[in-house]
C-alpha cells in the first residue's frame, strides 16, 4: 500500500515481537536508505513510524492472509465510491 505495510509473520514464542519489529524496521530502513535513496549517512535519518500494531492469528490465518491480499482493491474500491458521492 502507498501509506501502510501489512505483514503475516510467525515469530517463534522465544523471541520478542518488539524485537523482531524492531529488526525489521531497522534492517529495511538502512537497505531501503542505501539502495533506493543513495544515502551514505544513516544517524538522523527516519523512514518507519514509531509505532506498529501487532495481533495474534491462531487459526484464522487464513482469513488474515487472505485479507492482506485483497487489501489494495479494497482501498480502490472505497476510494472510487467516495469520488463518486
Amino acid at each position: 500500500m502507498p501509506d501502510h505495510i501489512h505483514l503475516c509473520l510467525s515469530v517463534p514464542p522465544k523471541y520478542s515481537i518488539a524485537h523482531t519489529i524492531g529488526f525489521l524496521k531497522g534492517k529495511s530502513a538502512i537497505k531501503i536508505h542505501r539502495e533506493l535513496l543513495n544515502k551514505k549517512r544513516m544517524t538522523g535519518l527516519h523512514f518507519w513510524a514509531r509505532g506498529y500494531c501487532v495481533s495474534t492469528v491462531g487459526y484464522d490465518e487464513d482469513a488474515v492472509r487472505q485479507y492482506i491480499r485483497e487489501q489494495e482493491q479494497r482501498d480502490k474500491n472505497q476510494l472510487e465510491f467516495y469520488r463518486e458521492n
